[in-house]
């Protein structure tokens, strides 16, 4: 190995902003960093002494350092961040988060507008209002404004569909738009409200319910003004219970808590003086890194990948270095101010040590669970008398209804648990109906041709829910693209079925094994394999229903097969016929009122 050569290297380096890339032996990247001076900073690596033993064990490995030369600090830390987030390179402190955020959706194309729950892109015309940090915080915000507004949240085709009111009417939380009861201005009324509400301009929306009250007392329509009157105690209530005292616009409090070489950072958040909830993050983390080096990386990975709204003001537990230049560039982002602070009094101080305090607890709770799962996979890696404790495991299933919908799930877990984000569902297709053995094949083909191909990760060990043919099946599948490193095992469930009297089998040997009911590796083995039990059979009946409700068409008087074409194709999908109203059925060429008609009765009444 050829020692990096980092006087010579610095030597030459220049002075201006920009982001340094670190590299070993293999090309492969270490680490990323920004600077305001790269000269500076990359020399810093390379002291004689003071340095940490992370930086320490970094330096031993740098074999090349590549830097990009930017315009300014602020250019270099979005560069920074787009390079962590693509190639999260082992050095960097890392948010690992895989759940994308839910958000509340207006649309807008409908005479009638209508607010719902959404998760996932934004392809729809309309208003998004989030992101949430809970779907919990959705619904209840959803269930909120059912009360005090009365929009509607019912579906399209619900809606377009109704002879009279629905029970939501009857209790007061829908104001029967429907069946013609609420005015389209008095409709627009209530949704622009709502949208002042989903702004957080509470201040905003309580001075015009306070004036539309009065304007309804003078003109002594006194029922009118008490349904606003209601309104306004419904939401002097709500903040009354969530409140932080001289709070406006958006407020996220953020607290860092680390142990052991972990952390957690628990963030707040505040719309308005409104609490939403909470959330707590575990970024990937080395031994010795402070809390302030971990909220300087966790902040710019956390706000700048879109898909967190950034507030106007951020409370954090421990100083931050570049907070300055942090602030700069999320008004940019953002299109207004925005100040970090840390040092804060009264009711934002009270709200940060409750952050605080549930980051200790959280990150405890995270890792008495780590231990647990750190205990069984010891447990397993004994039994299975093997060299070093499993990292990757996998576990494929097999579901279907007597060979209808067959489908294949694999599920992955690591040391953490499970890795919900690398689970596959196979549709299996061209097979005999029930032959599992003929499903399991192409499911661990498909899978394990793409891994051969270098896309994607081999596991450690293979779990199979089954018995010595479809392990020695799982082995020939892998031998066929020479993988001979992964650990086979079936895990086959015995006469009785029950939990505790498995069977494992091992491909290589074909030796069986009972491990005894209390052996925390089986404990593992059965959540790993009634995973991928569970993930199959949800895969086994979505596919179920939609193949039913494609066969749906078939059934339906004067639709053949061009018409069934017609329908698909301008739709989408049967799930989108269904959801059709007569009048959008009768804009397709072809359909007439009348097969219109037909079709949305022949649906409903099925489906009813």
């Amino acid at each position: 190995m050829t020692e990096f050569d980092s006087e010579s290297y610095l030597a030459q380096l220049t002075t201006r902003p920009g982001v340094y890339q670190m590299f070993d032996q293999s090309g492969d990247l270490l680490y990323v960093g920004k600077a305001k001076n790269l000269k500076n900073r990359v020399t810093s690596y390379f002291r004689a002494s003071g340095l940490s033993a992370k930086t320490m064990a970094l330096v031993a490995r740098i074999h090349n350092i590549e830097v990009t030369v930017t315009t300014t600090e602020r250019d270099a830390l979005l560069l920074e961040h787009n390079l962590i987030k693509q190639s999260r390179p082992p050095y960097n402190i890392l948010l690992k988060d895989d759940k994308s955020y839910p958000y509340i959706y207006l649309s807008s194309e409908d005479r009638w507008p209508r607010l719902s729950f959404h998760r996932g892109a934004k392809r729809r015309k309309g208003a998004y209002f989030g992101p949430y940090p809970s779907s919990g915080a959705v619904r209840s915000t959803l269930h909120l404004m059912q009360k005090v507004f009365k929009v509607r949240q019912c579906r399209d085709s619900y809606f377009r569909n109704r002879s009279r009111p629905c029970l939501q009417y009857q209790i007061g939380r829908c104001s029967g738009p429907c069946v013609g009861l609420v005015s389209d201005e008095d409709y627009q009324e209530q949704i622009d409200k709502s949208v002042l509400f989903l702004n957080g301009r509470s201040q905003d929306l309580m001075s015009r319910l306070a004036d539309d009250m009065e304007a309804a007392a003078i003109e002594l329509e006194y029922e009118k003004a008490a349904e606003i009157r209601d309104q306004i105690s419904q939401l002097q209530n709500v903040q009354a219970t969530q409140n932080i005292e001289g709070t406006r616009g958006d407020l996220d409090l953020m607290a860092v808590f680390s142990e052991h070489g972990h952390a957690c950072v628990q963030v707040l958040f505040v719309r308005e003086a409104r609490v939403l909830g909470s959330r707590s993050y575990y970024p990937r983390t080395r031994l010795d890194e402070s809390p302030e080096a971990i909220l300087e990386a966790f902040l710019p990975q956390f706000y700048l990948s879109g898909q967190q709204q950034i507030p106007q003001e951020i409370v954090v537990s421990h100083p931050v270095t570049d907070s300055l230049l942090l602030e700069d560039t999320l008004a940019t982002q953002s299109g207004r101010k925005v100040l970090i602070r840390q040092k804060v009094r009264d009711s934002r101080a009270r709200w940060l040590e409750m952050a605080a305090h549930n980051a200790q607890n959280n990150l405890r709770s995270f890792l008495a669970g780590k231990q647990t799962m750190a205990g069984r996979l010891e447990s397993l890696r004994r039994a299975l008398d093997l060299e070093i404790i499993p990292s990757r495991m996998e576990c494929f299933d097999i579901s279907h209804s007597s060979g209808e919908a067959t489908v294949a799930s694999c599920v992955v877990f690591d040391g953490n648990g499970a890795r919900k984000a690398d689970y596959r569902k196979f549709n299996i297709k061209d097979v005999v109906a029930g032959d599992d053995y003929a499903a399991m094949q192409q499911a661990l083909e498909r899978r394990y041709r793409r891994i051969a191909s270098g896309e994607g990760q081999l596991p450690d060990i293979l779990f199979i829910d089954g018995g010595k043919g479809q392990v020695t099946q799982a082995r020939q599948v892998l031998a066929t693209h020479d993988i001979t490193s992964v650990k086979v095992v079936g895990v086959a469930k015995g006469t009785t079925r029950k939990a505790g009297f498995e069977t494992l089998i091992d491909a290589d040997s074909g030796t069986e094994m009972r491990l005894r009911g209390d052996h925390p590796g089986l404990h593992l083995i059965q959540q790993i394999r009634d995973e991928a039990h569970r993930f199959a059979i949800s895969g086994h009946r979505g596919q179920r229903a939609k193949a039913r409700k494609q066969s749906l068409l078939e059934d339906i008087p004067g639709v053949g097969a061009k018409r069934r074409r017609d329908l698909l194709r301008h739709f989408g999908s049967a799930k989108a016929i269904e959801n059709a109203s007569v009048e959008e059925l009768a804009k397709i060429n072809g359909i007439s009122g009348a097969i219109a008609h037909a079709i949305y009765d022949h649906l409903h009444t099925v489906n009813d």
